[in-house]
């Protein structure tokens, strides 16, 4: 199968230019699935529905270029949210903790940063805590819808607080959200490059040491669970797929890179908060392939991106789920941590 045939685009550009795939490639398609010709609209106001695009997934992660399509694929920049006509699945409706007033711009942080295990750390949470998380951000860093999410998380169960950490992988140098979309030549080597320089699966083999880190400076918290945005959805995936991980459960929120055989591997209580930009076959498989408790659920009108950098809270709808996906990390963590 041809791999351009999933690539709408500039997106493609990017591909090529990184080696991802070659330039003959991009003359081959399957006539049921046609190339996308530009990138989805990202005009938050516009009447037009955004462009809908296949996610390629992983299948063998030991191929570089897969994943790094597979990151760039699910990195849309359409922000149209319309009400979904569907219900959610597997819906909570009981509540389990207090979440404060949300702020829709000019979020002041309420951690602070500190070096943990050689890497910048955000940290957040009460001294009294015994329950840690450690977040794996976006792409794009430490954004203030990120860091918000975060302090909601410290504070807000009725019955258990929790310390966060969210380590800057990248060393200061994020991917801008202005290098999208990636409509210039710049644009597209840039992102080629940042995806390969961070991948996964490096960051993976960081997180056991950087947790054991946290943990002697920390000595109070007793029990760890992991978080994960985009492609930390994929660090998530395989950090709990080890039998020796310190983690008792993990979340994937708007993961990229959805494959199922990772559930196959994964250890520990595990949640998954889709959205619509992630394919559902593919979140139906992975649902299906977890053997411990989870909890697997579609934000049937969100973008990949609600829960952390690329979410537009001036937007009551997607504030209330973005609100509404915290809520649900946070009650699958009270059973499981």
């Amino acid at each position: 199968m041809s791999l351009s045939r999933h690539l709408p685009g500039s997106r493609r550009a990017v591909a090529v230019a990184s080696g991802f795939i070659s330039p003959q490639s991009l003359t081959t398609h399957s006539p049921q699935t046609p190339l996308l010709s530009s990138l989805p609209n990202s005009n938050p106001n516009s009447s037009t529905p955004p462009t809908s695009h296949p996610l390629l997934q992983s299948r063998s992660f030991a191929a570089q270029s897969t994943q790094n399509q597979d990151v760039l694929k699910q990195l849309s920049p359409r922000h149209a949210c319309t009400m979904s006509t569907m219900p959610a699945q597997h819906g909570h409706s009981e509540a389990c903790c207090n979440i404060p007033p949300v702020v829709s711009k000019g979020y002041t942080a309420k951690g602070a940063y500190e070096e943990l295990g050689g890497f910048k750390s955000y940290v957040t949470g009460p001294k009294v805590a015994t329950k840690g998380i450690i977040t794996i951000f976006d792409i794009f860093g430490f954004y203030p819808q990120t860091l918000q999410g975060a302090d909601i998380l410290a504070t807000s169960d009725h019955s258990q607080q929790y310390k966060v950490f969210i380590p800057d992988w990248f060393n200061g140098d994020p991917a801008p959200l202005s290098w999208f979309p990636p409509d210039t030549e710049d644009k597209q080597k840039n992102l080629a490059a940042f995806f390969q320089k961070n991948s996964p699966p490096s960051v993976a083999a960081k997180v056991p040491d950087y947790a054991s880190a946290v943990s002697a400076k920390y000595p109070e918290i007793k029990s760890w669970a992991i978080l994960g945005f985009c492609w930390g959805g994929k660090v998530v995936s395989l950090v709990t797929s080890k039998p020796d991980t310190v983690f008792k459960a993990g979340v994937e929120a708007h993961p990229a890179m959805v494959d199922p055989a990772d559930a196959e591997n994964i250890k520990v209580p595990l949640a998954l908060l889709a959205s619509k930009d992630e394919p559902p076959e593919d979140v139906e498989k992975f649902e299906q392939n977890l053997k411990g408790p989870k909890h697997v659920e579609t934000f049937g009108d969100q973008i990949h991106g609600w829960m952390a950098a690329r979410s537009d809270l001036e937007d009551e709808r997607v504030k209330a789920e973005y609100i509404r996906g915290y809520e649900t990390v946070l009650k699958f963590l009270s059973k499981h941590v």
